[in-house]
């Protein structure tokens, strides 16, 4: 990253650090989830198992001072590898079975705001995820980056794919296109013919694919994570799925047109509502999530009803709506005249949908021999 670029980006975030502070009356504001740290870190990489929401080392911010809180096991690497160093964190290092002293240290006396991992205090989770959301030119910068990541790692994987095969084994394809390409991937769903129809959230079993996949893919790097599903049928699509498809792409197309500054959250969401009713699925949208506001996590926001917050410039957004049998889904920025869908695959088959009377390019299913 340029030096410049970062230095700004922190300076951003610093700033939004300290009005926060001022905002809730607090002495520090403490982060210890990876998606947290990496926010405020420009993207440094803290994790170390990918179940686990908190990172390898803690931040502690005082209007004054920035502190990495961090065990003798990770503070080389952090220092020198993810560049905090440079950036001017304060790192305070203790023994690894030290580390919880160490901290308790550092917040006793002090009115401290956390990221929601930490006991008593000021939970601003919440804030944060808002905070998280307001990208920098250099984050949408990266965040293209990983998107095309992401979409060539799917188009990878997903021309692998061949009857017979387990979901287990489409799913490490889909991990193994992802991590070759330095995107961890935090979300791998893989569902087959009828588990399709079953299951929304279709984790990989043994399972074998007989005629229709759907491969999900929610891929991370510098802490951001876009979100990317792709469906492939072997032989002639059934007239069921291709006309569900091409209802999910109508409510897909309504929600990217209406996803643009002057809007909010639940207003998207009133047109994800009507474009089911008109596309025959008025119920469809109670079973599932619509997706909503992208970042460090796959969804910082989710949308409903009564999320009333603002889109704004530069956000990101990844939409998911579903209708048994079928989804679609991509990540957006939304851009100055238009929104940009960060990973688009070429050549890929789409569905023309209109909306607001604009046409949007949707995928469809892959009907491969």
């Amino acid at each position: 990253m340029n030096r410049d670029n970062q230095r700004a980006e922190l300076e951003i975030k610093t700033a939004r650090i300290h009005e926060l502070l001022s905002e809730k009356g607090l002495d520090a504001l403490l982060l210890q989830r990876v998606s947290s740290i990496a926010w405020a870190t420009c993207g440094a990489d803290v994790h170390i198992n990918t179940a686990a929401s908190d990172g390898a080392c803690a931040l502690l911010i005082t209007p004054s001072e920035k502190f990495v809180v961090s065990n003798n096991i990770e503070a080389s690497r952090l220092g020198q590898e993810e560049g905090l160093a440079e950036q001017g964190w304060n790192f305070v290092t203790s023994t690894w079975y030290e580390n919880e002293s160490q901290l308790a240290g550092l917040v006793k006396g002090k009115k401290v705001g956390h990221d929601g991992l930490f006991a008593g205090e000021v939970d601003l989770s919440t804030e944060l995820a808002w905070l998280r959301s307001q990208l920098t030119q250099p984050e949408e910068e990266r965040f293209r980056t990983l998107g095309r990541l992401c979409a060539e790692s799917m188009n990878e994987a997903i021309q692998a794919v061949c009857p017979g095969m387990t979901e287990f084994q489409i799913a490490g394809l889909l991990a193994g296109a992802a991590e070759s390409r330095g995107a961890q991937a935090v979300v791998n769903l893989v569902g087959t013919d009828e588990r399709i129809f079953e299951y929304r959230h279709a984790i990989p079993t043994e399972k074998e694919l007989r005629r229709y996949a759907m491969l999900v893919l929610c891929g991370r790097k510098w802490g951001l994570i876009c979100s990317i599903t792709r469906m492939v049928h072997f032989g002639p699509l059934p007239e069921e799925i291709e006309r569900k498809m091409k209802a999910a792409a109508a409510v897909d197309a309504a929600m990217i047109a209406a996803t643009r500054p002057g809007n909010t959250l639940n207003g998207v969401f009133k047109e994800a509502q009507r474009a089911y009713a008109q596309q025959g699925y008025p119920d469809e949208w109670q079973r599932h999530h619509q997706g909503g506001l992208a970042g460090y996590e796959s969804r910082e926001i989710t949308a409903t009803p009564t999320t009333h917050h603002s889109i704004l410039m530069g956000q990101a957004f990844a939409w998911n709506p579903t209708i048994k049998g079928a989804k679609s889904e991509d990540t957006i920025l939304v851009g100055q005249q238009s929104n940009e869908i960060i990973t688009a695959i070429e050549s890929w088959p789409m569905i023309e949908a209109e909306a607001e009377g604009k046409f949007f390019q949707r995928p469809a299913v892959w009907v491969r021999d």
